[in-house]
């Protein structure tokens, strides 16, 4: 198997900027594709945050971070990152969005890279759909927040994906410090389809007066042994996204427990989304 050398990552969101810096410190060239300036500029800082806080605590040497950090690049057009032997796909949880984007990878990209998605819950079978004769180099590649930090990858592969991209992304996944782990196509696979029920009942709990979020997540703490309570989690996921997984759940697995709590749908039309807000189920003070 070659050596992957360089990583597209098409969206600069806390996803995609996450998955660029694990790239760069395993060693890997990283492009940061977005047609935003603005969120390449919050991802660039971002970056240089992060590796300056890990020479701080000691867990990185300052050659090391200056290293990492020029290993990425930041760009605006996929065109410019042409040459890349991986792209991977994180924009927001949408299939409509997706599709477009694949199509755009397929035309930009060599036709020997790999085409992943960091999908959370969305069909590998149905992005690849979008690709045509190319569905055998999509799969799913799912990072979890945040990514330098997080040990799983969960590994997708749609029922045209080959043995062989399946291999190549396992291989990838281990060059960049992560335990890869197979999972099958069907909705929210493996974490979000166990996680997501949880932080939805949690929302219910709430609602009813079952208890207080606090106490509802010091509960599941210390009584589960969580080190995050579920309506703290799910701010940090982001409300939007917990409600937008919940919806594909919804839909493909034709099951109405996993429907959205009328709570959580209005947090999220209020626009308390969690930290990346200031507000959701908490408050947050400004950074």
């Amino acid at each position: 198997m070659s050596t992957v050398r360089s990583i597209a990552v098409i969206g600069a969101g806390t996803m995609g900027s996450g998955i660029a810096l694990t790239a760069a410190q395993a060693g890997i060239s990283a492009i940061q594709v977005d047609v935003s300036s603005a969120a390449l500029d919050k991802a660039k800082a971002g970056h240089a945050k992060s590796l300056a806080r890990l020479v701080e605590k000691g867990k990185l040497q300052a050659a090391d971070a200056d290293a990492a950090r020029a290993r990425v690049t930041y760009v605006t057009e996929m065109a410019q990152a042409k040459d890349a032997d991986w792209v991977v796909e994180a924009a927001t949880e949408n299939v409509d969005v997706k599709k477009a984007i694949f199509r755009a990878m397929q035309a930009a990209f060599r036709g020997d890279a790999v085409l992943a998605t960091n999908t959370s819950s969305i069909s590998i079978t149905d992005l690849a759909s979008a690709v045509g004769v190319d569905a055998p180099r999509v799969i799913g590649m799912h990072f979890f927040n945040p990514v330098p930090i997080m040990k799983l990858v969960e590994v997708i592969r749609g029922i045209a994906t080959s043995d062989d991209t399946t291999a190549r992304t396992i291989e990838l996944a281990k060059a960049m410090g992560k335990t890869p782990v197979i999972a099958n196509d069907r909705a929210g696979f493996v974490s979000n389809r166990v996680l997501m029920p949880m932080i939805n009942e949690a929302f219910y709990a709430w609602m009813e007066g079952v208890a207080q979020p606090a106490d509802i997540d010091q509960i599941m703490q210390l009584g589960c042994n969580f080190p995050m309570g579920p309506l703290r989690l799910a701010d940090f996921i982001g409300l939007d996204v917990c409600h937008d997984i919940m919806m594909v759940l919804t839909r493909e697995l034709g099951n109405p427990k996993f429907f959205p709590c009328p709570l959580l749908r209005q947090l999220v039309q209020a626009g308390r989304l969690g930290d990346k807000s200031g507000r959701g189920v908490f408050e947050y003070p400004a950074k």
